[in-house]
């Protein structure tokens, strides 16, 4: 069973990512280390205690559609009113709403470990923040009066509807219409496929956020609008009025996530009501949704990447705890009795070390992206730094870490051999949750291009070598240490830090000489280069700071296994960003 590592998250954010010198700095009010710790404490026993034990009720029964309604999983609907009841929907909020307004960074800790307990479940307020940030940020005062407060406390829930069957990534293909009326409201037409949390049981209200085209809108993504469209109607007085005209039309059948209702919506069909349409009101500008959805979508990108983490946590805690339960043959140096415990074989070993290393590596990027989101928000006169350096580093956090989530999931039902492939021992479980994050919220790909061609040049490529040199620092503090069991890490860091520099370079070239084949084509392999660059450096600054937690020689020994066994992959992939091009074009005649 699933346990929050409390301990290891709070120091990846206190002495990694950069909490501890923010609350010494003052920069973040009047939080101090000992709200941190009793945050991640409870958020810790409420993942474990609660959330964790129905996992797998929700992957065996799954939601289910009855009569246009969808009824969550047995005990789901209580967890829900028990999260509720703990105030976490709203720990990130804006206080005039109900919320604590705490840091990120926190939020996306506690994120970690629900998503951990069950990332089904953990979807629902995650959809609900970020729906909350874009009412926030783009809503009009009657609206943020009307729905803000309800949504912040959990009360109702929140959706983000983009997705039709024609338009997946590309957007500018949308065909949900919107229509003026003269009350200042809009009709809603159209089918919306993907809606996570669409429909359920566990609010009294859902407000679906929905991207849609007036008829006088100009083609592609600039006559794209955001719309507020609440299940139910809300009367002057705050109480739910009539039912609006949408409803979910069939649940998908998933890979998994099963718990989480995956919902084809039906807007403006008539079924509720005599006039067609779905009633909304607009968020944000005519013709500039896309930009009003991109607030939502972009901390979505993060919690994605904390789901990615979560699931790697979850997966490596089952795969250690069987290594050392099951038995087989005699390991090298074995002197106990009988069949040695799995884990003591090398690669065995190898495997569950990888899991781990990964996993901490994807923490600590992810926490560092959101440190950075905290900073732009109170960082003054370097707030563009900041968010530059939120923007540079959330499609690594997207990407990395989801690819982690998948990689290490799979590691852990190869530990458990022929007894993973086996759903009862719930290994299968973590990788078939894990596998739907590197697609949704904008897939690994297209997080790799966003990465390349619009994050490099930011300042003319002086925020990328910024981050560079903060690396580079990292590196000669390993070489300075006085610190025993490092061993060769600093000399792989040099040179991955090199490859990762060298490649950055050559791209940011490309890009200068208006080529875009070559860097597309080089994409995928330099995102992952970055972030496993910056999974070694990130151990080695835990590293270099374990004795304040006392942990021994652990995180430098973790630091030196990622260094002299994941880096060397820098290399080779530098060389396919730099010469996979051609090759890959050329290729290209077998798919024809």
């Amino acid at each position: 069973m699933y346990k929050a590592p409390v301990d290891e998250i709070a120091f990846t954010l206190k002495h990694v990512a950069g909490l501890g010198a923010s609350i010494e700095n003052g920069l973040l009010g009047g939080l101090d280390e000992d709200l941190v710790d009793a945050i991640l404490s409870e958020a810790g026993r409420f993942a474990t205690d609660e959330v964790a034990p129905l996992a797998d009720v929700g992957d065996r029964q799954g939601s289910r559609l009855v009569d246009g309604k969808v009824t969550t999983p047995d005990g789901w609907r209580e967890l829900y009113g028990n999260w509720i009841a703990g105030g976490w929907n709203g720990l990130t909020a804006p206080e005039a709403y109900g919320g604590q307004a705490l840091p990120h960074m926190l939020n996306v800790a506690a994120l970690e470990m629900w998503n951990s307990g069950s990332t089904a479940f953990a979807l629902c307020p995650t959809l609900t923040m970020g729906a909350v940030d874009a009412v926030h940020a783009h809503g009009s005062e009657a609206l943020k009066a009307t729905y803000l407060a309800r949504l912040v406390s959990g009360e109702w829930t929140g959706t983000m509807n983009l997705t039709e069957p024609h338009a997946g990534s590309d957007l500018g293909v949308l065909k949900a219409r919107a229509e003026r009326r003269d009350d200042g409201t809009y009709r809603i037409f159209g089918q919306k496929i993907f809606i996570t949390w669409g429909e359920h049981d566990a609010a009294e209200n859902i407000v679906h956020l929905v991207l849609a085209r007036l008829p006088d809108a100009p083609a592609g993504t600039r006559g794209i609008s955001l719309f507020l469209v609440p299940k139910f109607l809300v009367k002057a007085d705050g109480s739910l009025g009539a039912r609006n005209d949408l409803f979910c039309h069939s649940l998908e059948h998933k890979l998994g996530i099963h718990g989480s209702p995956t919902c084809t919506m039906i807007y403006g069909d008539g079924r509720f009501g005599a006039e067609k349409g779905a009633i909304g009101w607009l968020v944000g500008e005519e013709n500039k949704g896309l930009a009003c959805m991109f607030t939502m979508m972009n901390n979505a990108r993060l919690a994605v990447g904390m789901q990615g983490v979560a699931i790697a946590e979850a997966a490596t805690q089952k795969a250690i705890a069987y290594a050392r339960e099951r038995t087989q043959g005699k390991a090298p140096g074995w002197i106990g009795t009988g069949m040695s415990p799995i884990i003591e074989h090398p690669d065995v070993a190898r495997m569950l070390l990888t899991m781990k290393a990964l996993t901490q590596g994807a923490r600590a990027i992810s926490y560092t992206c959101a440190h950075a989101t905290d900073m732009a928000q109170r960082a003054g006169d370097r707030t563009q730094h900041w968010q530059e350096r939120a923007a540079l580093l959330t499609p690594i956090a997207k990407s990395f870490s989801t690819d982690v989530g998948v990689d290490v999931a799979s590691l852990g039902i190869q530990v458990h051999g022929g007894m993973g492939f086996i759903e009862e021992t719930g290994a299968a479980r973590y990788f078939r949750d894990a596998r739907i994050a590197p697609i949704y919220e904008g897939t690994n790909g297209i997080q790799a291009i966003d990465l390349v061609t619009r994050k490099l040049p930011l300042s003319a490529g002086e925020q990328v070598h910024g981050l560079i040199d903060e690396l580079k620092t990292i590196a000669d503090g390993v070489r300075n240490s006085n610190l025993d069991g490092f061993g060769a890490t600093a000399n792989q860091l040099d040179a991955a830090i090199t490859d990762l520099a060298e490649a950055t370079d050559w791209l940011l070239a490309q890009l200068a000489d208006g080529r875009t084949t070559e860097p597309l084509s080089g994409a995928t392999p330099y995102q992952r280069l970055f972030g496993l660059v910056l999974t070694g450096c990130y151990l080695a600054k835990g590293g270099l700071a374990q004795t304040v937690d006392g942990g021994g020689n652990g995180r430098i020994a973790l630091c030196r296994f990622a260094a002299e066994n994941l880096l060397p992959e820098v290399a080779a992939l530098k060389d396919a960003v730099i010469n996979g091009a051609e090759s890959l074009a050329a290729a290209r005649v077998v798919l024809a």
